[in-house]
Order: C-alpha cells, then sequence, then structure tokens
C-alpha cells in the first residue's frame, strides 16, 4: 500500500487525465464533458484558472479554514439547481437565505476571483467555473490530487430557499435517504462514499452533530449514539456542551485537520466520525468495504476523488446559452 501513496504527483495526475478522459467518453460523444470542455477559456480568457488558482492560494494561506469552506460551498450549489453558481445569489428566499445554508463561507474568495477576472476578461468567466475551480485548487492545495476538470458552465438564473431542504444531505440521514439523493443526481453509491470524503477538511458547528447527544433536566450532555467512540464523544462534548454558542466549531477531522488524506477513512473505522451520516458508511453492508479500502490505500482514495469530484461539478450545468455570465456573482444581470 505505501508505495502507491508514495507516487510522484505528475504520475498521479496521469492516471487522473486517463481517467478524465474515459469518463468523458462514456457521458458525452464529442471531446467535451456534458456540454463541457478543457480549455474552454484557451482563447477568451487564457489565464482565467491561473487567476482562480491565484486567489483561492492567497486566501487559503491567511486562512487556513477556507478550503473546507469553498469545497462545501460547492457541494451546496451543485446539488441544488445543478452546478450554476446559484448558492452565491442574495437576496429574500434564494438559496444562501435559508437556515441550512446560513453558515456557508468563502463567497468572498470567489467575489475576489470575479472581480480580477473581470478587470482582464470582461463578461467571459462564469461564476459556476469559478466556483467549481476554486473547490477543485482547494483540495490541491491542502494536499489533495491535482483534478483537470472541464469549464464552460453559465450562472444560473433561479435561486430558491424552498429549493434547499429537499436537495442537501442532512448530518442525521440515512443511508437509504443519501443514496437516494445521490441517485437522483447522477451519482452512485461509490460517489457518495468517496465525495463523504471531504470531510476530512473543514469544520462543523456544534448543531450539526447534536443529535448525537441527550441534554438532561440539569444541562448535562450524554452520549445516545453507540455509533460514535465515547472518548471522542467526550472531548466533543468539552468543546460542544450544552450552553455553547451557536457559532462555536470543531473540525471535521479531530486529526489532520486542514490536510486532504484518507485519515477521514481511518476515523471511521474508529468510531471518529463527526456526524451521523459519516457513521453509517462504516455501519452499513454496502459501503463498508469500501471505507476500509480508503483507509488503508490513500491512492485508491484520490483516484476514485478524480473521478467523483468530475461528476459532482458536471450535475445540472447550464451550457449552450442557457443561463447567463453574472458581473457580480451575488445578483443576475438584470438586477
Amino acid at each position: 500500500m505505501e508505495e502507491k501513496t508514495s507516487l510522484s504527483r505528475p504520475v498521479l495526475c496521469y492516471h487522473y487525465l486517463i481517467l478524465i478522459f474515459f469518463f468523458c467518453i462514456i457521458i458525452s460523444p464529442s471531446p467535451s464533458c456534458g456540454g463541457l470542455s478543457f480549455g474552454f477559456y484557451t482563447a477568451s480568457c487564457p489565464t482565467a484558472e491561473f487567476m482562480v488558482r491565484n486567489t483561492v492560494r492567497t486566501a487559503s494561506s491567511r486562512d487556513p479554514t477556507i478550503p473546507g469552506k469553498l469545497l462545501r460551498l460547492l457541494f451546496h450549489d451543485c446539488f441544488v439547481e445543478g452546478c450554476d453558481a446559484s448558492v452565491l445569489l442574495q437576496g429574500n428566499e434564494t438559496e444562501r437565505s435559508d437556515p441550512a445554508n446560513t453558515s456557508l463561507d468563502g463567497f468572498s474568495v470567489i467575489d475576489s476571483a470575479k472581480r480580477v477576472l473581470e478587470s482582464f476578461c470582461p463578461g467571459t468567466v462564469s461564476c459556476a467555473d469559478i466556483l467549481a475551480l476554486a473547490a477543485r485548487d482547494a483540495v490541491e492545495f491542502t494536499g489533495g490530487p491535482v483534478v483537470e476538470i472541464p469549464t464552460g458552465r453559465r450562472d444560473g438564473k433561479v435561486s430558491a430557499a424552498s429549493n434547499v431542504r429537499p436537495n442537501i444531505i442532512d448530518t442525521s440521514f440515512t443511508m437509504d435517504e443519501m443514496t437516494k439523493l445521490f441517485i437522483s443526481k447522477g451519482l452512485s453509491l461509490d460517489d457518495l462514499v468517496t465525495l463523504s470524503g471531504a470531510h476530512t477538511i473543514g469544520r462543523a458547528h456544534c448543531g450539526a452533530f447534536s443529535g448525537r447527544f441527550r441534554q438532561d433536566s440539569k444541562g448535562k450532555l450524554t452520549l445516545i449514539d453507540t455509533s460514535l467512540d465515547a472518548a471522542y464523544a467526550d472531548e466533543l462534548m468539552k468543546k460542544c456542551p450544552a450552553n455553547a454558542n451557536p457559532s462555536t466549531a470543531v473540525n471535521n477531522d479531530p486529526e489532520t485537520s486542514f490536510v486532504f488524506d484518507n485519515q477521514y477513512y481511518k476515523n471511521l473505522l474508529r468510531k471518529k466520525g463527526l456526524f451521523q451520516s459519516d457513521s453509517v458508511l462504516f455501519g452499513d453492508a454496502r459501503t463498508i468495504k469500501r471505507v476500509e479500502s480508503f483507509a488503508n490505500d490513500q491512492f485508491s482514495f484520490f483516484e476514485s476523488w478524480s473521478q467523483s469530484f468530475l461528476k459532482l461539478t458536471s450535475v445540472g450545468v447550464k451550457t449552450n446559452g442557457v443561463g447567463e455570465i453574472r458581473a457580480l456573482c451575488s445578483s443576475t444581470n438584470n438586477v
């Protein structure tokens, strides 16, 4: 196993490009992915990806929590209305206003990248592409695989809070609930296990896992979810007591908090999955072998991540004249 994890990044990149090539052939008979294409901005804005990458690098160097925030932002975007930057729109009753999304962050990084791109290539690069590229770069900057993704997404004009809850994973979901939602997005059970690995970075507010504990009449918390390690539960209760500030957050991964690696899966084997939706992956016969595989072989996880991430960023994309290229990521052009 160790020989695989020690492969150089150029070799890894080669494998990912081969996988991406075959994936594109499967989902599209043209040299594009679902209407997207590699090198989409080669002529119109050749430094687009560099500008996004540089913005993410600068922001991440100042705040190590940024990569996790950008990755979470992408998930919440793509699962509602597709990967069209609808989650970035501000206003009453938009996706961003729903309570499930009020803890999202990283918007300023996307806005910064957009301002730079508008200066050099006005009206050219979509906010949807910026978000997808930023999340991709966030993974790489924290030690994850280099993944090439096609571009050409256009920005959506619809963003409704009422569409959020039916389309995102709640941390208390069962395996069946998660599987049903993933399948509805064109993602498989294997994608579910793989993309859950995003929890190897990022932070979560106490309320996201409070259902695993019970509060007695004296305000003391006790563990009621036996799928959680008792010692780890004690650590969580100390960090998130019954009277904890709603803004209090803990690391998703208690071991390597800011490194994108396979530690998440090792944690699951040790009953240290932060969310109930994490723990069920190790407790279900349909997914346990995949969890064990990723825990023992980081190369296997990275290889699978490159495929599943490509599929995620292709969910419900708007191309070929559908949607628009926003001037500002927080509002549609007709506002």
